[in-house]
């Protein structure tokens, strides 16, 4: 069931925090399922205590938020008083514990939220396939006997709501990391802008970069978690499908798509259209400067590295390799260099703002491809490294221009998961997800052939 479902479920008494805290230990402890690959660390006795205190206020008649009693994952690079945030590695397995929640894990906590667990994820999130090689990997919902890629880094966080281990997750995103494990794995995932959830309290990769935002089965249960975690009282707009005018760039993101992924999204460009939006071919030539305002991902790597250099300094060994190879670049850029390149961003910010001025949103895949399996990707380094480039390459340009975005599955039941992604500019929050209900409710009409 979704959060709201589960919400209204709890609140006629039809279930209890408890049992829904036992469903998703009973699921994480599944020995043919994917839980020991999704949790670094699963938190037993503080779910069930926290289930008890919510049945008990919810039996005497306490009036309660509206998460009180259901469980929500979390990435393991948030904070949590009392806990070692390791973000998936070995190196910080023994640093000390979190005086202290992170702002968004607070909030959830304060709303009723009950914390199951810390999900797995790419070595401080420092990928967007969710390798891991000291955790393991967790295998994609689709076709699972291949053992395709979760998405990262956000991995783990995907697939503990795919395969109910919890009823949503929270993960960060700094190109992509939220977004697309969500569509690899037939889940919304939301990257809000940067500003609009705290990051006090989560071990960064890229200052100028990261946001933390949920993965959930719906775009309700999205807007949900995002108004807890921002603490926003602003209730959405209703938004109709006529009058809607959505812009699909014609630069970068519609290059060499796969089969399934050019087929659904061409599928739903034509249902969108039908159901009265309009839909406008833009150029957006703009775009094509995201590899000169952060060339080969520098930025993230000169601010990882600014993080990382004391723990590389005496531990180098114990990273990731390949994570290792994405922050030693980093060493290497000057603050001459550094500067430049907040400047160009600055001016890439404005000149995208300017371009898709009087459109609802950005149209677009949320990957070029669907999942590949984790052999195909770990062959060689080369293939890690094309393999994640080509994951990255749409939902890290919103990163870049400083938006918000919005990934919703658009595939048929039974089909490679695919993502349709809704981008919009900074602070355009709310009304990206007002445009992401409407869609998503046309689509899942049209799945049901209603």
């Amino acid at each position: 069931m979704t959060l709201l479902e589960l919400s209204r479920q709890l609140a006629a008494r039809k279930i209890t925090s408890r049992e829904l805290v036992e469903q998703s230990l009973a699921a994480i402890d599944d020995p043919d399922g994917e839980g020991s690959r999704t949790f670094i660390q699963v938190h037993r006795d503080a779910a069930f205590a926290a289930a008890a205190r919510i049945d008990y206020e919810r039996r005497k008649g306490a009036s309660l938020p509206v998460l009180a009693g259901i469980p929500i994952s979390i990435k393991d690079n948030f904070d949590e008083a009392g806990i070692v945030t390791r973000a998936g590695s070995r190196v910080l397995a023994t640093a000390p514990a979190a005086t202290n929640d992170a702002a968004a894990v607070a909030r959830l906590r304060a709303a009723g939220a009950v914390i199951i667990g810390r999900t797995n994820m790419t070595e401080f999130a420092y990928s967007g396939l969710g390798i891991n090689p000291h955790y393991g990997t967790p295998r994609n919902v689709y076709d699972r006997p291949a053992a395709r890629i979760p998405g990262g880094s956000s991995s783990g966080a995907a697939i503990s709501v795919i395969d109910g281990m919890a009823a949503g997750a929270i993960g960060t995103d700094t190109g992509g990391s939220v977004r697309i494990p969500a569509a690899l794995n037939g889940l919304v995932g939301f990257k809000p802008t940067a500003r609009r959830i705290p990051l006090e309290g989560v071990l960064p990769l890229s200052l100028t970069l990261d946001s933390a935002g949920p993965i959930c089965r719906t775009v309700e249960d999205c807007v949900l978690l995002d108004r807890v975690m921002s603490a926003s009282d602003t209730e959405l707009p209703a938004v109709g499908m006529r009058g809607l005018r959505l812009a699909v760039p014609g630069t970068i993101v519609l290059d060499e798509l796969d089969a399934p992924v050019a087929a659904a999204f061409s599928a739903t460009c034509t249902a969108l259209s039908a159901g009265g939006v309009e839909i406008v071919d833009l150029p957006l030539r703009e775009l094509a400067r995201a590899a000169e305002v952060n060339p080969r991902g520098a930025l993230s790597s000169a601010e990882a590295y600014g993080w990382h250099r004391s723990l590389i300094a005496r531990a180098a060994d114990q990273y990731d390799p390949r994570v290792m190879a994405r922050i030693r670049p980093g060493e290497a850029i000057s603050a001459a260099d550094y500067l430049d390149m907040l400047e160009k961003r600055r001016r890439f910010v404005t000149e995208v703002n300017l371009a898709v001025d009087g459109f609802d949103a950005l149209l677009m895949p949320t990957t070029p491809a669907t999942a590949p399996t984790i052999d195909e990707v770990v062959t060689t380094d080369a293939s890690y490294f094309r393999f994640n480039t080509r994951m990255l390459r749409n939902p890290s340009l919103v990163n870049t221009f400083d938006g918000c975005a919005l990934s919703i599955p658009c595939h048929h039941p039974g089909e490679a998961p695919v993502g349709l992604m809704l981008a919009g500019t900074q602070g355009r929050d709310g009304h990206v997800l007002s445009v992401g209900l409407a869609i998503e409710k046309l689509l899942a009409g049209i799945h049901r052939g209603i």
